[in-house]
């Protein structure tokens, strides 16, 4: 009986041993996994004791203090907000209430496709979950179709569809001679992709590059959409962050619509009204007909059940708010403004500041650029000087928040600029 009891226990630890080795071994073959290149440039930026440091990579605004900034109008909402709403499940397409005042703001406020119901639309967790969404939406739905992403562009696209399991081709767009658009090149590959393809599109403010088409660009390239039969989704980011004009950010998108297109849009909050970390956005797509646009939003909403089943509240609430009150809506147009035109500014002192420096090359496209970016042209190599012995961090494709440039910091950072661009 001693000796049953002892093998029992000798068999128990063998089998614990066992189980705590096959434990251990079900994750032991994953690896690490590769830093963002923008989150991580900012862990080197907190870590860097110099009081000289300057951060002009993370894409979110700040003031001219270097801070970061909640809009009046947002304080105002949340004030109105407060205590005032229940903690509910918002229905898993999300507010009525935020997407109708969306699709306002991307489709224009007397919109017949609004009026005509011809739009399915679903509140997002923002722009990436507005394009994530639509990926698999077109993966579900179109599974042999592609798209074509803009070279170059956000990263988290190539991420979003890859994960979707949608086949990316690359169209030209950044031309870097000239720091600005390689029209020729984008027209080109628009009419050499197979008829029916699906394109991204920046609506305004193109990240990383802040090159727009003109208006004049985009009328040739909605055209030439038509001829081909392409579909266009367009992420619509900085709404009113780009030009402080929403209508104008906007009209790319409403050329595409006077010229009949159906289109696929992504909005987000999170630059234009600072909304960062509430992640609210719109996903909405124009269909032939109201019982068209039924279907496609029940499908929709049947792709972000078992992603996160239903979207958060808080955020929409914000957005409502704002976007349905003409006195709030009113001060975040100006806030809005503001933010833009001091980025404008911004532009306006680094071109300035580098001029007077006597520096060699051209720094137009500081300012023919729009949005939250510069596209500035200086290699990687460069950029690991602007950090290494100015303490300037940044990512290495070159690309300067604009954000991040203040009137106190904007003189040391053409400085550093000239001295690691003065000579090849």
């Amino acid at each position: 009986m001693a000796m049953s009891r002892a093998a029992a226990a000798v068999s128990r630890r063998r089998l614990g041993a066992m189980a705590a080795m096959s434990m251990t071994s079900w994750f032991g073959h994953v690896e690490p996994a590769a830093k963002d290149p923008i989150l991580g440039v900012t862990e080197a930026f907190l870590a860097d004791p110099s009081p000289d440091k300057v951060n002009v990579g993370v894409g979110a605004y700040r003031d001219d203090n270097g801070k970061p900034v909640v809009l009046e109008c947002v304080r105002e909402a949340e004030r109105r907000i407060a205590g005032n709403m229940n903690m509910e499940y918002l229905p898993m397409g999300g507010s009525i209430k935020m997407i109708e005042e969306s699709l306002k703001l991307a489709y224009g406020e007397d919109s017949e496709f609004i009026q005509d119901k011809r739009i399915a639309a679903v509140q997002a967790l923002s722009g990436t979950g507005a394009c994530r969404l639509f990926a698999d939406f077109q993966k579900r739905f179109l599974p042999e179709s592609q798209i074509y992403i803009p070279t170059p562009t956000w990263a988290n696209h190539h991420n979003i569809w890859r994960d979707a399991q949608v086949p990316k081709r690359a169209f030209t767009y950044y031309h870097p001679e000239s720091r600005g658009l390689d029209f020729a090149g984008l027209m080109n590959d628009i009419k050499n992709a197979p008829d029916g393809s699906f394109f991204l599109l920046h609506a305004c403010a193109h990240n990383p590059t802040g090159v727009d088409p003109s208006e004049e660009q985009w009328r040739e390239i909605s055209h030439q959409f038509k001829v081909k039969n392409h579909f266009p989704f367009f992420d619509m980011a900085y709404q009113g962050f780009a030009s402080g004009d929403p209508e104008r950010d906007a009209k790319a998108i409403r050329i595409f619509l006077e010229d009949g297109h159906q289109i696929g849009c992504a909005q987000s909050y999170a630059k234009n009204m600072g909304l960062y970390g509430q992640r609210a956005g719109c996903l909405s797509i124009l269909c032939d007909d109201e019982m068209q646009a039924v279907a496609v939003k029940s499908q929709l909403q049947q792709i972000a059940r078992p992603m996160y089943s239903n979207p958060p509240i808080h955020g929409a609430l914000i957005v409502s708010t704002i976007l349905g009150d003409p006195e709030l809506k009113g001060l975040w147009l100006k806030e809005v403004k503001g933010m833009a035109d001091r980025i404008i500014g911004m532009r306006k002192a680094l071109k300035e500041n580098l001029e007077k420096l006597g520096s060699p090359m051209s720094w137009e496209h500081t300012t023919n650029q729009i949005g939250m970016f510069c596209y500035s042209g200086m290699t990687p190599e460069q950029v690991d000087r602007l950090t290494n012995e100015f303490h300037i961090y940044m990512t290495r494709n070159g690309r300067i928040s604009m954000a991040g440039v203040t009137t106190g910091n904007v003189a040391y950072l053409a400085n550093a600029i000239h001295e690691v661009t003065k000579t090849k």
